[in-house]
């Protein structure tokens, strides 16, 4: 298939068109700039040959731009993964990033959902959030509302997805896909070893909140890109939560990642200490969130995530120190 992908340079922009690429399919993939598209082949895409990636400059910002784009690739599938995350993870920085990480998905997202209609596109996926879901027992699932209440933030988010998420469901003549992911790691990410919460770690300034009860869901960013593709390929109009197999609270994972990083153990302060360092979003991420369920694309995508890196590492290290031990 032809797939035009918007978000190309974004962190799961470089493994989503190396698997599509590995699959067979012909790439168009949208930057603002040649710079831009220079940079992506930079990465590891230029051993693509011509006829199965090509690069389209427009400014999703522009609707004539993006819509003269894809009019000219005439794809068959759009996969729109546009955002504008800032590289370090931090009460200021998602802040300040939320007015046009905002834009870039209302407009810029309408923009290119008005322009896949316009070409007469067949199906469109969407990049959405899985980390939302209203609180409460148990594990979220696709039919779970997101959180409109509690942190301000979070609830302003949650309003934007869901938005965005109506728009293409409610899209006549168009098979949209939400793909609701669960918390990136792996290379290019926060978490990676080299990332901002991975120093933040090293720091101590990342602790368990409370009773650590926060249950969060996570994604290895080649998992992404994987399910991504096989939800163009085969998947079903309609939402699916992309996730592993095993949510895990705060107080679960956060001292695994700490020993992983070769850190100190986290530091645990109460929630009221927690309101005034990271605000309400640090009481919702670190005692509220909802981890999901991932049946849906195990079973209609053939999902099947990888364990969390660090907790493997961590039991294969528990496996040789209890084989020393023997001995």
């Amino acid at each position: 298939m032809k797939i035009f992908v918007a978000g190309a340079t974004g962190a799961i922009g470089r493994p989503l068109i190396a698997q599509l690429l590995a699959n067979g399919h012909n790439v168009v993939a949208l930057t603002r700039s040649s710079e831009k598209a220079e940079t992506l082949a930079q990465q590891g895409i230029e051993s693509a040959s011509p006829s199965e990636l090509r690069f389209a400059i427009a400014d999703v910002f522009d609707p004539d731009s993006i819509k003269a784009a894809i009019l000219q690739a005439h794809p068959e599938v759009v996969i729109e993964q546009l955002t504008a995350y800032p590289k370090t993870y931090t009460r200021e920085s998602m802040s300040a990033a939320t007015k046009f990480n905002t834009r870039i998905r209302l407009e810029g997202g309408t923009n290119v959902l008005a322009a896949a209609q316009a070409a007469g596109v067949r199906r469109y996926l969407r990049q959405s959030i899985a980390f939302w879901a209203v609180p409460g027992s148990g594990l979220a699932d696709e039919e779970t509302p997101l959180a409109f209440d509690g942190s301000p933030a979070v609830a302003a988010d949650a309003r934007v997805v869901t938005e965005l998420e109506r728009r293409l469901l409610e899209a006549p003549d168009l098979e949209g896909i939400i793909l609701r992911y669960g918390f990136f790691y792996g290379s290019g990410t926060w978490f990676a070893p080299d990332g901002d919460v991975a120093n933040q770690v090293r720091q101590q300034q990342f602790p368990i909140v409370g009773n650590g009860e926060g249950v969060w869901s996570w994604l290895h960013i080649e998992d992404a890109a994987i399910a991504t593709v096989s939800a163009a390929e085969r998947g079903n109009p309609g939402i699916y939560l992309i996730a592993d197999n095993q949510p895990l609270k705060v107080r679960e994972w956060l001292p695994v990642y700490a020993r992983w990083l070769n850190a100190a153990p986290p530091p645990q302060v109460s929630v009221e200490d927690a309101i005034q360092i990271g605000g309400a979003d640090a009481i919702y991420y670190g005692t509220q969130m909802r981890g999901v369920l991932n049946a849906k694309a195990r079973r209609e995508l053939n999902f099947q995530p990888r364990s969390l890196e660090w907790l493997v590492k961590s039991a294969a290290h528990a496996n040789e120190s209890c084989k020393e031990d023997k001995r």
